[in-house]
């Protein structure tokens, strides 16, 4: 392993001890926090930023690694935030044998709804991925056999769940049990990205033909993949209904696999940290932008400003398209770029 291997190695481990360590200290960001970072409201927020960066991640299995635009990934996510709140309420079995079956079951689900939409490619993929999207949704909203809570959702049935991980008291745990998550999840997708079938993936993504002529099996490689994002997907779904005690029918919608890959645009395509990134930042956003607009120094503004500045999502969807317009290849590609000029720099100084 290079010197440079080393030192980055060495920043991300004394990152994530850092990261973990949030719980245990008193740091404060203004504008960004909502407190300091021992408190449960902060370590809520950064929780769900864990969480939603380990769910980009697993898109970025699909969109990134194998170009495959889905449009219906929140369904393995709901299938987690609903599977594992249906089993712990209709069934006695323990928080870990309940998430074991949840598993099972969103991987099969994933394996014959990834065997039937990857027949087809490109805009058709995405919109058979989006019709088990929004059948899914309403499924969900339909609430049959009063399974799903409709359009009030379900709460989370804490007879079986550790006393560790329910409460407001217990919001450090629930926090480490998010970033546990995201670290493992950041794990599988860079052990998927090195294997072999990481490396067919994208030469698929790349050109499927040339796979194909070459002997290449370019559909069974996709559906691994597939599947393989959507168990990742579930994972995070049941960590999910664990931090916020309950299942809402947004989890299942399509719209909320919209929001991962504007998060997988923002932080850049094909890049891991880029996913990651995207996702803290557009999380932090979407909390903070809410109470900027609601301020006092917004209502004061003239009403040509006011109205699109107090909703959020307009102020979301300006900063993605500045990022687009102005930042190719998101956050990871404009620090590979400043990295890159900075070692030129530093070559020529040499010489």
């Amino acid at each position: 392993m290079t010197r440079t291997r080393w030192i980055r190695l060495a920043a991300a481990l004394g990152g994530l001890v850092l990261v973990a360590c949030l719980p245990l200290l008193a740091i404060y960001v203004p504008g960004v926090l909502p407190g300091p970072t021992y408190m449960p409201g902060t370590l809520q927020l950064l929780a769900l930023c864990w969480l939603t960066a380990a769910l980009a991640l697993s898109y970025h299995l699909l969109f990134g690694v194998v170009g495959l635009m889905s449009f219906g990934h929140a369904l393995y996510f709901a299938a987690g935030v609903y599977g594992l709140a249906i089993v712990l309420e209709r069934t006695d079995l323990p928080l870990l044998g309940a998430a074991v079956v949840v598993l099972a079951g969103g991987v099969l689900l994933a394996y014959v709804l990834g065997a039937i939409s990857l027949r087809v490619t490109g805009i058709s993929f995405a919109m058979v991925t989006l019709a088990f999207a929004q059948a899914g949704n309403v499924l969900v909203r339909r609430n049959p056999g009063d399974l799903t809570g409709g359009e009030e959702g379900l709460a989370l049935e804490t007879q079986f769940v550790p006393d560790a991980l329910v409460g407001v008291v217990n919001t450090r745990n629930l926090y480490w049990l998010a970033l546990a998550v995201l670290v493992v999840v950041y794990l599988v997708v860079l052990w998927i990205e090195r294997s072999r079938a990481g490396h067919v993936a994208a030469a698929v993504r790349e050109n499927e033909l040339r796979v194909r002529v070459v002997g290449g099996r370019p559909y069974a490689v996709k559906l691994l993949v597939f599947v393989l994002a959507a168990g990742l997907a579930t994972v995070v779904g049941m960590a999910y209904l664990l931090l916020q005690s309950g299942a809402v029918p947004r989890a299942s919608s399509s719209e909320f696999t919209l929001t991962l890959l504007v998060m997988v645009v923002l932080g850049g395509v094909g890049s891991r940290w880029g996913a990651i990134v995207g996702a803290v930042l557009y999380t932090i956003l979407d909390q903070r932008l809410g109470e900027l607009a609601g301020s006092e120094a917004v209502e004061a503004l003239p009403a040509v400003l006011r109205v699109p500045l107090s909703e959020p999502m307009f102020l979301l969807g300006a900063c993605f398209i500045l990022v687009v317009m102005f930042v190719p290849g998101g956050l990871a590609g404009a620090a590979g770029r400043l990295t890159q000029a900075g070692a030129a720099r530093r070559r020529a100084v040499a010489a």
